[in-house]
């Protein structure tokens, strides 16, 4: 039957074929999140990442007590008054041994330490000087960055002490209908190396995988699909082709027909 086709219906189906297979659209399997959760079903989760300290940290460290004046030489200041009010506050930055040097108490190490444990450490550690300290501490350059097939990637800051993966893609734009769900690829830097870990996007458990938290300086990267390798696939020569191969089926049935 195929054979009966005029020889231009031929190429014309053909061409359109093509297209269609180069434009094929991703599934509901492919695209859905928390595919296996069931209607009002509830799943504990117990896996909360306190933030722990890099080297090359940034860290705000910020010391008050009912004694403002005694609090003063355990602040750093730029640009301070001889009391240290009406200053830019300096951040501490976590040197290649992990160490800050702190006002009056000197070195510390503070990697792998929590904010929490911090506190706990330098509350210590002041109780000679000050009386019940209020020590408030952040990480001022906590980024993510989030690569591959999502709308907008690119290196986000973020505001609080933890942020989820699915937060983080949020603020990417969320991922394309191009990128792989099932296999989502996280960079992780822990003490100079580098960990790979995979989490699937479409299942319920991915709140239990140890990078459904991410840390800062993580990096995410969502891989295209199957459609989104084809499109890399087509050039602009092969655009042209098709362009010139449907203007002369179109030209070539108009003729036909008079």
């Amino acid at each position: 039957m195929f054979n009966k086709i005029p020889l231009l219906g031929q190429i014309l189906f053909l061409t359109l074929f093509t297209c269609f297979l180069l434009s094929s659209c991703a599934s509901r399997r492919d695209v859905v999140y928390f595919q296996d959760t069931g209607e009002f079903e509830t799943m504990l989760v117990n896996n909360k990442a306190a933030t722990k300290f890099k080297v090359d940290d940034l860290v705000s460290i910020h010391v008050s007590s009912l004694d403002p004046e005694a609090s003063v030489p355990f602040n750093l200041f730029r640009g301070a008054s001889e009391r240290g009010f009406s200053a830019e506050q300096v951040d501490y930055l976590v040197d290649q041994d992990g160490m800050i040097d702190f006002p009056v108490i000197g070195k510390l190490k503070i990697e792998g330490l929590s904010p929490d444990e911090l506190r706990s450490l330098l509350r210590e550690r002041l109780s000679e000087y000050l009386k019940d300290p209020i020590i408030n501490i952040r990480l001022t350059n906590f980024t993510v960055t989030i690569l591959g097939q999502v709308n907008r990637p690119g290196t986000y800051p973020v505001v609080g002490e933890q942020i989820s993966i699915l937060e983080a893609l949020g603020l990417a734009g969320d991922l394309t209908l191009r990128g792989v769900r099932e296999n989502v690829l996280v960079i992780r830097d822990f003490n100079g190396t580098k960990v790979y870990t995979r989490i699937d996007l479409t299942s319920k458990d991915m709140t239990k995988s140890p990078v459904y938290y991410l840390t800062q300086n993580d990096v995410v990267y969502i891989e295209p699909n199957r459609t989104g390798i084809k499109e890399t696939s087509v050039g602009p020569s092969t655009t042209i082709t098709i362009t010139i191969i449907s203007t002369l089926i179109t030209s070539g049935v108009l003729l036909l027909t008079r």
